[in-house]
């Protein structure tokens, strides 16, 4: 019997549109609503549509539209997901405008 975890991962992987590329170095994004705020993180992998990030704020809103760059692009991204785990969050990102 396939093990729940490993099933789930296969299910998303499956779900997937694009191929994701491990990347690493910092991400800058920016918003001003509901007021201004920058937040630094770390890159972890990039699509050509998106990437995914890891940072230490709580305060990003799926469908939230912030300002981003990071070393493979810049531009405007929508918030797709945030996973919050006890060291830190991960935010998946749908890029909406590249600069």
């Amino acid at each position: 019997m396939m093990n729940l975890a490993l099933h789930e991962k296969r299910r998303l992987l499956e779900q997937r549109k694009e191929p994701r590329q491990p990347a690493e170095g910092p991400v800058l994004v920016r918003f001003a609503d509901p007021q201004p705020e920058e937040i630094l993180g770390q890159l972890m992998d990039v699509s050509p549509s998106g990437f995914r990030m890891a940072h230490a704020n709580q305060s990003l809103q799926s469908g939230q539209v912030v300002d981003f760059s990071h070393s493979l692009a810049a531009g405007a991204a929508r918030v797709m997901w945030n996973r919050i785990t006890d060291q830190r969050v991960e935010t998946g990102f749908l890029i909406v405008t590249a600069k």
